[in-house]
């Protein structure tokens, strides 16, 4: 192979070449293509040397662009000089494509009050969301009907997540206390766990590569601490205090290590065995909102991916482990961070207590960040009206998505990362294509503000609920 391309370069029609990883590391040494290159010509030759089995698809970034043209022709518009060598960075992409969601299937009514969170299960099979009316809803997905009403909350229920093995639902509300449901037969499994003092403010599962079938998740609350909880012993393991203020958010990281952000504008880093402080990060200048793993898709959905295949309990955490290692690669896994200080933060948090890269350019807080499924973007959404699309890797901006008029409240990935989907107090949801930077979809319907969003995991459906207390279902 660099016989031929090196060989190539006496002529004067090529252009001397690096290609590299979004990690930086380069594949193989600077070599001379063809000008007339483009990406399909890249895609081989990156399938070539990596010695892929099957032709893999990539997508090429020159300077954080995407390069869609052949080489010569992208040299000649931008002025590059040939005599300089190209870094072209290359990129997997998804091997499915997810079809953007275009028109609302069904508007469901049922709950009394305004829908505050919404999900799907890990497999994309079942729907589950959390309203002011103190219930939690399970929907049937094939008929789009409501299926069960869970009733066991005295407050509003905050915030609702499923175990990556999608055999149990979790539900925190207003009051502190936790519920665990069957999520086949809509079912209270045993009494309301107490032991937060102040409402509920977010709740994630261990994940299933690391103990399968799952048991224990840790809720992050107002009152100050998180708690880890075991959903067969129906108690509390560990009580994390550390924090000052509010605990506004938690992850439960691949590597089994539980992030928590708080009022008090520090993140803290637990382990799980005796729940001892690992390590602090500090940075913020005011409360910290929201944070994101660069890993977050497939903790979410462990073992099930987009083929929808089932595995035995013995299979699933080697497949669960197999996913997160392919996701992470050789790099460590990465933390971002949102803030009321209107920036962001990029963590390598087993690598170091210092950030990588500060985000900066809301001009208002930082309400909500997510990771996209492959780890390579960082989506951002702020009150300041704006959806800002960030380098995952490098943490570098990318582009900034306008066009809903009121404050962003929530955004969520389709399962190729090719899209990226918003929900605003304007009452709309948009849907942005990564690759042109450009809005694909624009989604009114809703009667007032959109709380809730969530794109499930199969990339068949989309998710929202609001004020205006229904839900509604959206389809390509």
């Amino acid at each position: 192979m660099n016989m031929e391309t090196s060989q190539a370069g006496m002529g004067n029609n090529t252009v001397m070449c690096l290609l590299t990883d979004p990690e930086g590391t380069n594949l193989g040494s600077a070599m001379y293509i063809p000008q007339t290159a483009g990406p399909l010509q890249l895609t081989q030759l990156v399938n070539r040397f990596l010695n892929n089995e099957e032709m893999l698809p990539y997508s090429f970034y020159v300077s954080d662009e995407e390069l869609l043209v052949p080489v010569g022709t992208y040299l000649e518009k931008n002025q590059v000089s040939v005599e300089k060598v190209l870094t072209i960075v290359y990129q997997q992409q998804a091997v499915f494509r997810i079809r953007p969601v275009n028109r609302c299937s069904q508007t469901i009514a049922g709950h009394a009050e305004a829908v505050l969170c919404v999900s799907f299960s890990p497999d994309g099979k079942q729907l589950a969301s959390g309203s002011g009316d103190t219930t939690v809803r399970l929907w049937d997905l094939n008929t789009e009907t409501p299926l069960f009403t869970c009733k066991g909350h005295r407050n509003w229920v905050l915030s609702i997540a499923w175990s990556p093995d999608g055999k149990h639902l979790v539900s925190g509300s207003k009051s502190g206390e936790i519920c665990c449901w069957n999520p086949k037969k809509g079912e209270l499994d045993g009494n309301p766990l107490t032991g937060h003092k102040k409402w509920i403010t977010g709740i994630s599962w261990e994940p299933v590569h690391l103990s399968s079938p799952c048991r224990r998740f840790v809720t992050s609350s107002k009152d100050g601490d998180a708690r880890i909880w075991d959903v067969t012993l129906k108690k509390t393991l560990i009580c994390l205090s550390g924090h000052t203020l509010a605990v506004t958010c938690v992850k439960w990281g691949g590597d089994g290590i539980i992030y928590t952000g708080s009022q008090d504008c520090t993140i803290k880093m637990w382990e799980t065995t005796q729940g001892k402080l690992i390590r602090e990060l500090k940075g913020h200048g005011h409360w910290v909102n929201s944070l994101a793993l660069s890993t977050e898709y497939v903790l979410r959905t462990g073992a099930f991916d987009h083929t929808g295949r089932q595995y035995p309990p013995n299979e699933e955490m080697k497949k669960a482990l197999e996913r997160y290692n392919q996701t992470k690669g050789d790099s460590p896994e990465r933390l971002v961070s949102g803030s009321d200080d209107f920036t962001m933060f990029l963590w390598e948090p087993s690598v170091s207590k210092q950030p990588k890269k500060r985000l900066t350019g809301h001009q208002q807080l930082v309400n909500h960040v997510y990771f996209s499924p492959d780890g390579k973007w960082i989506a951002s959404a702020s009150f300041d009206r704006s959806v800002r699309l960030w380098n995952g890797v490098t943490g570098q901006f990318v582009t900034a998505f306008r066009g809903h008029v009121g404050p962003v409240y929530q955004v969520s990935w389709s399962a190729d990362s090719r899209l990226l989907l918003s929900g605003s107090k304007d009452s709309t949801l948009k849907i942005w294509e990564i690759r042109t930077k450009t809005l694909k979809q624009d989604l009114p319907g809703h009667a007032d503000e959109v709380f809730a969003v969530d794109w499930s995991p199969d990339g068949e459906k989309v998710v929202s609920g609001g004020k205006d207390k229904v839900l509604k279902l959206w389809k390509g």
